[in-house]
């Protein structure tokens, strides 16, 4: 079965970055710990990661409310388009599905390097994979 294609917005988020010269698998952990940290709460908040060559950056979309209070992230916007999207469920127990289904996604033909991959957390159980597409 193929991926389904889905436009996704510009997003505009907050962000902490691994450190590149660690695989991923490590980077992420970290990074997320991270990032909830100076979060008062995690409730209602929508969570991404975008993968930018080596770099992962565990992500949160801004809400007009975080002005103030996230002064200290680094800001960024999670570029929009056309994705490939597939879903992995209980994503936690499923770790090296996640590398495995990034790689088989960036060997289509129409995959568009230029822009990131993107992790998509729907829930606590689910995300979306997404690699960008022509």
């Amino acid at each position: 079965m193929r991926d389904p294609i889905v436009e996704f917005p510009d997003t505009s988020v907050s962000y902490v970055a691994g450190n590149a010269a660690q695989p991923i698998h490590e980077q992420a952990p970290l990074a997320f710990r991270a990032l909830e940290a100076t979060l008062t709460t995690l409730r209602g908040r929508r969570f991404y990661a975008a993968l930018i060559g080596p770099e992962y950056r565990a992500c949160v979309a801004r809400r007009p409310e975080d002005e103030d209070a996230e002064m200290s992230l680094r800001r960024w916007t999670i570029p929009g388009g056309r994705y490939a999207r597939r879903k992995i469920a209980d994503y936690h127990t499923r770790i090296p599905v996640i590398g495995d289904a990034f790689a088989e996604m960036r060997g289509r033909t129409d995959y568009d390097a230029s822009r990131p991959c993107v992790e998509y957390y729907r829930s606590r159980h689910d995300m979306y994979v997404m690699v960008p597409v022509a």
